[in-house]
């Protein structure tokens, strides 16, 4: 593969112009295809084979106006005024009345109608039903639905808004993340390198990969169904790999600079060796997105595919636009920014990395872990087990308005129906019952009703329309939407249904935005052992292939899993119990039920990236020396300052995700930029080095017929290595000024 890859480079720098234009017009196209396909990602998430989507899927075929999204419009009057006093009941009458007009509304039911008045008069529960679906109401008609509750504003009523769709209830990516990223990244590239332009070529090129994927994903939202949350993790993972990809190849192409190497087979030498450890690293990120299609979830699967794409981008981009640019570039990777207060810091601690490694910082860090293996061992791996043991509370959900900012209204929906009418109400399941063909809906739904009621856990049954031979009834529970007693009552009807049923020969089928989440949740919670099994297996087979050494992948599984494990605990700890919530500006609630997946997938990609970008560097060295301690203190010295600004980059990228408002996203940056910093920190560089000298050669062993079945990539690029001609000859032709004496670089 190493000398494809020197191939590849060597072509990229000899031909620069063609390759950036080739870029640039992908970029082009993929903008024009991504803002006139009028394509965009939406929040419709469906859960194929579950309960509850057979109830939506049954109610399009026979009441279709019932089998889109609904909106709970909540009416709240101050004190001394009542939702039924004439005035306000004109007024409210009013705007839902108004609401008949707006687009793609197919049912309105007042106050009045629902039942749902609280006790103290002061409160009133209102439905809009859509004839689409969630993630598909357009914000033209949810604007239009917030013109016509003017009069009841204008009474004195307080208006807010929840349900699957409701005014703001689509999330919008953020475009302030990305760009604290960016700078964060920029001033991480400018300490590394310190160099302007080899600190900006890693922005340019994630740059033009983001601007790719982004484009790629509205224009295929036009085609399929794309989640919001998809962009979200493209753009967190295009950004991050892009930057680092770049940064891997860019620091072995200075250091060939600054040891005098002509330019082009700097360039050559980078891609045919770094680039090998970045195309491997790429290749696992990218299955184990794409591994997320195991679970059999549309949206996960739609989220996996589009990162996976941004990700081949970001490699794509590295093996062959960097390269070209770096024929732009030249050796201006190697002119440093002076510095007031230290003139020179910048080229002599460059100068030390490319010829005196040893006296490097990564260096002393490697001796350290070399001379304290055992107790860096146990205290790393004691803080990574105390650091998620909160995982053991996890409880899985779906983001419901309790867990929103108390500046959305629905949140403030939520919390003015659990104080007036109780927490179940912002929850109501909604079971549909198909009735035989000769029953009577009228003498059928009340035994239906009456039963239900006395469910344990149900405050309150009510009936609602019926149509050929379907009726639904409205089910309130005593919790809220999230708490595992709602999940248990689900459970507790779906089990009961013959005895609720009756004599009444009904087929009873429970749904509701509530129920879907349940059955979300716990399609999720079945499928994450599968998924765990399919990623340590697929990571034990990447790293045997890789390393050709059976002990790498299996000590790289251990402490990827407890990565994962210490992330995942750190997030239940924010996100659940409300450790510092309040410094996030976050609402503790639950844990996003999709997020331990793709935490797994994408934890496991990024590490093995650290793993390969460090034990590669160690098998270099092992192979030049056959010392396996020197080995681990070279290797690391060698990789420890690239991958502390990788992992330092990604974090950044990751943590400022932190800024958006969405919860999902929140948490989501939360989990991955605590996993990566503690995977790289913790585990690639202290963890994962110790273990290596305390087992010394025995790391390396394999059996004889080992070398036989397994193919060697050499992702060290060991083949260049040795071939590399003579100082002063050249492999390949290029422009004059690409030919650089020692004395002129």
């Amino acid at each position: 593969m190493s000398r494809y890859l020197y191939a590849l480079g060597a072509f990229s720098f000899r031909h620069r112009w063609p390759v950036s234009i080739v870029w640039l017009v992908i970029l082009a196209a993929m903008a024009i295809a991504g803002l006139t396909a009028g394509g965009r990602p939406t929040d419709d998430f469906t859960i194929p084979g579950t309960e509850s989507q057979r109830a939506v899927e049954h109610l399009r075929q026979t009441m279709p106006e019932y089998g889109g999204a609904q909106t709970q419009i909540v009416f709240a009057t101050g004190a001394g005024a009542r939702v039924f006093d004439p005035a306000v009941a004109a007024a409210i009458d009013a705007a839902l009345a108004g609401l008949r007009a707006v687009p793609h509304v197919a049912a309105v039911a007042t106050p009045e109608q629902t039942r749902q008045l609280s006790p103290d008069g002061r409160l009133g529960l209102a439905t809009v039903q859509w004839s689409d679906p969630p993630g598909e109401v357009e914000e033209s008609s949810l604007n239009a639905l917030q013109t016509a509750m003017t009069p009841a504003r204008s009474a004195g009523v307080q208006v807010e808004y929840s349900g699957s769709a409701y005014p703001g209830y689509q999330v919008k990516v953020p475009e302030i993340p990305e760009i604290i990223g960016i700078l964060a990244a920029f001033v991480i590239l400018l300490v590394t390198f310190g160099a302007v332009v080899a600190a900006g070529l890693p922005i340019i090129t994630a740059s033009v990969g983001v601007g790719i994927g982004a484009l790629g994903i509205y224009a295929a939202a036009a085609v399929v169904h794309m989640p919001s949350a998809a962009l979200s993790l493209a753009l967190m993972l295009g950004l991050s790999c892009g930057i680092d990809y770049a940064l891997f190849i860019l620091n072995r192409y200075r250091t060939n600079v600054l040891r005098h190497i002509p330019l082009p087979e700097a360039a050559a030498l980078a891609v045919g060796t770094a680039g090998g450890a970045v195309v491997f690293a790429a290749v696992t990120v990218i299955i184990a997105l794409c591994g997320l299609s195991v679970v059999g979830i549309p949206f996960l699967t739609a989220m996996g595919l589009a990162a996976a794409g941004s990700v081949l981008v970001a490699l794509l981009i590295a093996v062959t636009l960097l390269p070209a640019l770096l024929g732009f570039a030249g050796d201006r990777v190697a002119r440093f920014i002076p510095t007031p207060l230290r003139p020179g810091r910048a080229r002599q601690v460059a100068r030390t990395a490319a010829f005196a490694p040893h006296r490097t910082l990564g260096a002393r860090w490697a001796r350290f872990v070399v001379r304290f293996q055992l107790p860096l061992l146990l205290a790393g791996a004691a803080l990574l087990i105390a650091a998620g043991l909160p995982t053991l509370g996890i409880h899985l959900g779906l983001p419901s308005g309790a867990s929103q900012p108390e500046s959305n209204t629905s949140r403030r929906a939520y919390d003015l129906t659990a104080a007036h009418l109780g927490p179940g109400f912002n929850g109501p399941l909604l079971v549909v019952a198909d009735l035989p063909p000769n029953a009577d809906p009228a003498a059928a739904l009340p035994v239906l009703v009456s039963n239900l009621q006395h469910e344990p856990g149900v405050v309150a049954a009510g009936p609602g329309p019926s149509r050929g031979g379907t009726a639904l009834i409205q089910v309130i529970p005593s919790t809220g939407p999230n708490e595992p007693a709602t999940a248990d009552l689900v459970r507790r009807i779906r089990q009961d249904r013959a005895t609720i049923a009756g004599g009444t020969g009904a087929t009873l089928m429970v749904g509701g935005t509530t129920s879907s989440n349940i059955d979300t949740s716990g399609k999720l919670a079945s499928a994450l052992p599968v998924f765990l099994v399919v990623v340590v297996g697929l990571a034990f087979v990447l790293l045997t292939i890789a390393f050709r050494a059976a002990l790498v992948p299996l000590t790289s599984i251990a402490g990827f899993l407890l990565s994962v494990f210490a992330a995942i605990g750190i997030q239940v700890a924010v996100f659940q119990w409300g450790w510092g919530a309040s410094l996030l500006g976050i609402t503790p609630g639950e844990t996003i039920s999709f997020l331990p997946i793709i935490v797994l997938g994408i934890v496991f990609g990024l590490s093995s990236d650290y793993e390969v970008f460090v034990v590669s560097r160690i098998k270099e060295e092992y192979g030049g020396t056959g010392d396996a301690q020197d080995a681990v203190r070279n290797g690391v010295g060698l990789s420890a300052r690239v991958v502390t600004a990788a992992a330092l980059i990604m974090f950044g990228v990751f943590i400022a995700f932190l800024t958006a408002g969405d919860p999902i996203i929140k948490s989501i940056g939360l989990s991955l930029a605590v996993g990566v910093f503690l995977d790289a920190f913790v585990v690639r560089l202290t963890l994962i080095p110790a273990v290596m000298s305390l087992l010394g050669r025995r790391m390396w062993w394999h059996s004889r017929w080992f070398d036989k079945i397994v193919p060697n990539f050499d992702i060290e690029g060991d083949a260049l290595q040795s071939a590399r001609p003579a100082p002063g000859q050249f492999r390949f032709g290029g422009s004059p000024g690409d030919r650089r004496t020692a004395a002129e670089v």
